[in-house]
């Protein structure tokens, strides 16, 4: 995955720590409650960044709130982080259908039009093959 990142000017470190990311699904639940898709992306990239390239810990609250603030959800992720039980479900819901539906069991994940499947680290051809079934 590096090799692949390297290549599009993305120098990943895979040095932050792993641990409890719910808190994370919860926000990129929360963006996509209040800002669609677009902002849900948004958050996606910004956490994937403070993770992989910036090597931050994004279980912790405060890299959550900093990546938040970046993306214009400082105020919603500070109500969502101070309640335990906000999205909660909806996520462990949408963890479950989707483990369900697609027999998903790890990450990365890819699922695309809820019809095609990619698991782990792909290289750009295997996205474009199946972008290019979607028309």
């Amino acid at each position: 995955m590096k090799g692949v990142a390297a290549e599009h000017g993305i120098e990943m470190e895979y040095g932050g720590t792993v641990g409890n990311t719910f808190d994370s699904h919860r926000l990129i639940w929360l963006a996509r409650e209040v800002g669609g898709s677009e902002l849900q992306d948004s958050v996606v990239e910004r956490l994937f960044k403070a993770y992989f390239v910036e090597n931050k810990s994004i279980e912790t609250k405060e890299v959550l709130q900093s990546c938040a603030e970046d993306v214009g959800l400082g105020e919603k992720c500070r109500e969502l982080l101070a309640n335990d039980e906000t999205g909660k479900d909806e996520v462990m819901r949408e963890k479950q259908e989707y483990g369900r539906a697609f027999q998903c069991t790890g990450v990365p994940r890819f699922v695309v039009d809820q019809k095609y499947v990619l698991n782990g680290a792909q290289e750009q051809a295997a996205f474009l093959r199946v972008f290019g079934k979607l028309s």
